[in-house]
């Protein structure tokens, strides 16, 4: 028997392959399918089952593709609705893999159709359970994205989700290993451990929703307790993992390289927004006037998601040429799939093409420290819980997120400083903020890490 996690760092997600006797299963596979396929041939084995542990709302997920190319069957837990031919599990059925036996056991909460499966080894011994977001490390799932379709209040949701634990996993062995489908930095959770896997035992000790003395209505209260709201993308992408896409070498193949006169000409005749992936410190150098930076080496796919929202958005971008492929591989994660095609040279070629192009104004946190008085204007992009924690004496907190209302606050004519932890939203916000005509900004290099080390700076 083999259990490998094939950890996303950019989602935070994890995907697991399962292979048994040369019967290969898949759990919450991204849209991306190709590395599955290749496991199942490196091994000599053949995909049997793709499980769904639930509609999943940050991602797409692979499970049609997949099931095509492979033959697999799909698996959910009870009371799903897919619009897609799937087997739906009974609570306590079984299935065979090889010579292990799967468990879907239904524990509803996060969502009504969320199942946990609970490996038995060739023994028929508990070994693992593959939780999905109905516990996390440190966390459980958090119960206020199916309210709208499930008809029922987050509060209801979450008193589901505490019987489901407490019935269902909580009295499963100690040594049970717990593989859950996300890890710290995913917006599915707020409290999760950096670590992706962990033995039950250890959760029922740190875990604070595992308590074995929590009443009920203080589950609720603490499980609801400090929600923000979800990303806006997140019904587009319970959509789609329910009603149905387009594989993943479809949208590639429809994405177009653009010589620098035709990027500025659909640029211009379209709608379509200009994402520079760029590392930040390129994007600063140079960048085609109102583009928008978000950078492949960060979190990406949630940011574009949270920040771009609607998945219909035309997009062109910009990229190096020899990351166009992962470029539209991870936005297709999160279901943008309208890419209308790439800059070909990247920004060099929009350069030599001698088109105009703008520049973001930046200086470390030294310099900064020197010219520092109580009238700059310091706006500092991280999260409000960032912020809370340390922050620099007089800044003021427009997160990220949010950017869009605060714009009234970067007064004209005034030079307007920001950062965040290390220097990539900052530079995010710096775009978005210059694309909406507001370009006073200094971005501070090295952010919060750096100016919390300058003497002569107040952090409270």
């Amino acid at each position: 028997m083999k259990i490998e996690q094939l950890y996303t760092g950019c989602l935070a997600q994890g995907a697991y392959y399962i292979e048994s006797k040369g019967e290969v299963a898949i759990i919450d596979p991204l849209r991306e399918v190709w590395s599955y396929l290749d496991k199942a041939k490196e091994d000599n084995a053949k995909i049997k089952y793709v499980f769904e542990t639930h509609f999943h709302a940050d991602f797409v997920s692979g499970h049609l593709t997949l099931a095509k190319k492979s033959g697999a069957e799909i698996i959910y837990g009870p009371t799903a609705d897919p619009s897609f031919e799937a087997t739906i599990a009974k609570d306590g059925e079984v299935f065979k893999l090889g010579d292990i036996e799967i468990v879907a056991l239904h524990t509803p909460g996060h969502t009504m159709e969320s199942t946990t499966y609970l490996l038995k080894d060739e023994k028929g011994r508990n070994k693992a359970i593959f939780t999905g977001d109905t516990l996390f490390l440190g966390d459980v799932g958090r119960p206020d994205l199916a309210q709208k379709t499930a008809n029922i209040t987050q509060e209801e949701l979450a008193g589901i989700l505490y019987d489901s634990l407490r019935q269902k996993i909580m009295p499963l062995d100690d040594d049970v290993i717990v593989y859950p489908a996300h890890g710290a930095g995913s917006a599915c959770g707020k409290n999760m451990m950096k670590e992706t896997i962990d033995t039950l035992g250890n959760q029922k000790k740190v875990n604070y929703a595992l308590r074995e003395d929590m009443s009920k209505e203080e589950f609720i209260q603490e499980v609801t307790d400090g929600l923000l709201p979800p990303p806006e993308y997140f019904p587009s992408n319970v959509r789609m993992n329910k009603e149905g896409y387009v594989d993943v070498d479809e949208v590639l193949s429809e994405v177009r390289a653009l010589g620098p006169d035709e990027f500025e000409a659909l640029a211009n005749q379209t709608d379509a927004l200009i994402i520079d992936v760029n590392h930040y410190r390129d994007f600063v150098k140079g960048h085609i006037p109102k583009s928008i930076f978000i950078g492949l080496d960060g979190g990406f796919a949630p940011w574009v998601g949270t920040l771009i929202r609607d998945v219909n958005q035309k997009l062109l971008i910009v990229t190096p040429e020899n990351r166009v492929k992962e470029t539209i591989t991870r936005l297709s994660r999160v279901g943008f799939d309208q890419t209308l095609g790439y800059l070909k040279g990247g920004f060099a070629a929009w350069k030599n093409a001698h088109k105009e192009y703008d520049t973001l104004n930046c200086i470390s946190a030294e310099e900064f420290a020197e010219k520092n008085n109580a009238n700059l204007q310091v706006f500092d992009v991280r999260k409000k819980s960032e912020f809370n924690t340390a922050h620099l004496e007089g800044a003021k907190n427009t997160p990220l997120t949010d950017i869009n209302d605060f714009l009234d606050d970067f007064k004209e004519g005034e030079e307007c400083f920001l950062h965040c932890k290390g220097g990539y939203r900052s530079v995010i916000a710096a775009s978005i903020l210059k694309s909406r005509g507001i370009h006073n900004l200094t971005n501070i290099n090295g952010g919060f890490d750096q100016l919390s080390c300058c003497e002569g700076l107040k952090i409270v």
